[in-house]
């Protein structure tokens, strides 16, 4: 059966989903232009009206499947947004390997009704982001989408409209991060932090990301428009300037020992300072920890609230590839210039069973036809005297019954009664031998045979009547069983010819057109093997149905020679002359003498022993 179940040309993924659309990740100078190997980037997928027609796919997006470009290997991915009636969706693609070299296709699958959703924001991500924010809820505490569980503790004023769909107003108070063991920052340890950032007025050393645990501290801001770094008090020299009103993507990586800030996805400023331990928690956009200076403590100057709008906060444990930054500016921004769409394509919907009926010639037809014609012959075959088969132990079951009801009265009660029916009658192989050698023993005693003394000779002839019965009817149950056992043992051979045949063919068409490469032969090839497929399941059913058929005729000729077997006793010891008459009263005697008036036949004087 499973050659029958739909698989799709240009190897389409899986049969269920209706859609696809290809999706380019290009690295390279004349697209995304990342100038390296990023790695494993999770891509931001921009969907709306312009390349997406949103028909056809699952209102939530649960049926949507990326796949590579093997069309076999699917990728984790997240949806941050679907919304069908506005025509927009960001979905995160975890991509195994961006690079600045050749070119990789994507497939984005859709329109499948009964597909469970399956996007899942902890697998999209590598285990050495230890947070990140799309801050998709509104007016609550952001939520991490990594596994680490690392949500905010203080709930922000969603924003919308922001770089990539929803983002955080900031202002006066702090987002407060938690302090846990996975956000912990041990000394030297390499760290990346990266954000979209938009400042509503451009003001002095406002807050972006603080951390500060004692004397050990780590500020990320922005200082009248010129992003800076200070690590443990010292600071970064000024870099590239961002503007006020415009949204800026924000970004530090550290190696442990050095410290380079990023802005637009591009190195601006480093700084030769080791990261810290930090324990303590962090806050993004107000520098919350230098207020609360616990008492015996130095007070450290509070930097200014950073007052403007953030999106898409992400922190490692690692130094991330400066090739990622880059890749992470170009994706996530409103023109992204690394994933490009193509045209949606439909499925065909044709199967494999399909294709290789597309490819197979006349003479595979023409074997295919014959055994079809020999298929339907046998299974009609089976069918019918599988039916026949049950009618008759059914009949035979409740004549055998009534059969052993009348033990002690006249072997032909039941053929001068109406206690077997005519279905019964009609049926059963049994009533046949019965029936039969009632009619032999009527003839005798038409002819004035003495039944009541019925001679060896006698009864081996009505044993010879029945037996003869018997005989015509096993011959009648196993009528055109003959073409079940030529359908077992030809129809492989009329496949095989077949398949033979068509080979043949393949290799001199092959070899003709000089084309031996496995497209050009594989198709043909399929086709003739089709032929022996079909000679093969066309005998495998008809052997099992052989089998089952000749274990139930053989249970019904057994059940046919016990039934002679047990009639032949019966009136050997009921009516055969040597059998002993007990001492019996008048009345008994006279009962006696009167069973072959009950029976139809009469015992008179002058009669010869039969």
């Amino acid at each position: 059966m499973s050659t029958l179940l739909p698989g799709l040309a240009h190897a389409w993924w899986q049969p269920d989903w209706a859609y696809r659309k290809p999706l380019t990740v290009d690295g390279g100078p004349q697209a995304g232009a990342i100038g390296g190997d990023a790695g494993r980037t999770p891509v931001l997928v921009r969907l709306h009206t312009g390349n997406f027609s949103f028909q056809g796919v699952n209102e939530t997006g649960a049926d949507l499947r990326f796949v590579a470009g093997d069309d076999k290997t699917v990728l984790n991915h997240q949806i941050e947004q679907f919304d069908p009636l506005l025509g927009m969706a960001l979905i995160w693609v975890d991509v195994p390997a961006v690079g600045a070299g050749a070119p990789q296709k994507l497939w984005m699958y859709y329109g499948n009704p009964k597909a469970p959703a399956s996007g899942n924001g902890q697998r999209t991500y590598d285990p050495d982001y230890t947070l990140v924010y799309h801050f998709a809820e509104a007016n609550v505490p952001p939520r991490d989408t990594t596994a680490y569980g690392n949500h905010g503790q203080s709930a922000v004023v969603s924003l919308d409209g922001t770089v990539i769909g929803k983002g955080a107003q900031l202002g006066r108070d702090a987002l407060m991060l938690p302090a846990s063991p996975s956000l912990a920052q041990k000394a030297g340890a390499p760290f990346t932090f990266s954000a979209w950032i938009k400042p509503e007025q451009l003001g002095a050393q406002q807050v972006v990301y603080a951390r500060r645990d004692g004397a050990s501290e780590l500020v990320i801001g922005v200082d009248q428009g010129v992003p800076f770094v200070r690590i443990n008090g010292q600071r970064s020299a000024p870099g590239q300037p961002i503007q006020a009103g415009q949204w800026a993507y924000l970004a530090l990586k550290s190696d442990g020992q050095n410290a380079t800030l990023f802005v637009g996805g591009r190195p601006t400023v480093s700084l030769a300072a080791a990261m810290p331990a930090l324990a303590s928690a962090a806050s993004i956009g107000a520098d919350a920890a230098a207020a609360a200076t616990p008492a015996g403590q130095a007070a450290v100057p509070a930097l200014a609230a950073f007052t403007g709008a953030i999106d898409e906060v992400r922190l490692s444990k690692v130094a991330r590839p400066d090739a990622l930054l880059l890749a992470d500016a170009v994706s996530q921004g409103a023109e992204s210039r690394l994933a490009v769409f193509g045209a949606d394509e439909q499925q065909a919907g044709k199967s494999h069973f399909g294709f290789i009926l597309a490819a197979m010639p006349l003479d595979a037809w023409i074997v295919v036809a014959l055994l079809g014609l020999m298929m339907v012959l046998s299974w009609a075959i089976m069918i019918g005297k599988g039916r026949s088969y049950g009618a008759a132990s059914r009949a035979n079951a409740a004549f055998i019954g009534l059969f052993r009801e009348t033990a002690g009265a006249p072997l032909d009660r039941l053929a001068v009664s109406n206690a077997v029916s005519e279905q019964v009658k009609a049926d059963s192989s049994l009533w046949r031998l019965y029936e039969v050698a009632v009619d032999e023993m009527r003839r005798r005693h038409d002819r004035g045979y003495d039944l009541n003394s019925v001679s060896a000779s006698t009864i081996g002839a009505i044993r010879a009547a029945m037996d003869g019965v018997m005989v015509r009817e096993n011959e009648r149950m196993s009528k055109r069983m003959n073409w079940l056992s030529t359908t077992i043992e030809g129809a492989p051979y009329v496949g095989l010819f077949g398949t033979v045949i068509g080979i043949m063919l393949v290799f001199v068409v092959a070899a003709m057109a000089g084309a031996v490469d496995i497209n050009s032969v594989a198709p043909g090839m399929a086709a003739a093997l089709l032929c022996t497929a079909a000679g093969l399941g066309v005998a495998i059913p008809a052997l099992f149905g052989y089998n089952w058929l000749a274990s139930r005729s053989d249970a019904i000729g057994a059940d046919m020679a016990v039934f002679v077997d047990e009639f032949v006793t019966r009136l050997a010891e009921e009516q055969g002359e040597g059998r002993s008459l007990p001492q019996a009263a008048p009345a008994r005697s006279a009962r006696r003498a009167g069973i072959d008036a009950d029976a139809g036949w009469t015992s008179a004087p002058g009669h010869v022993a039969a």
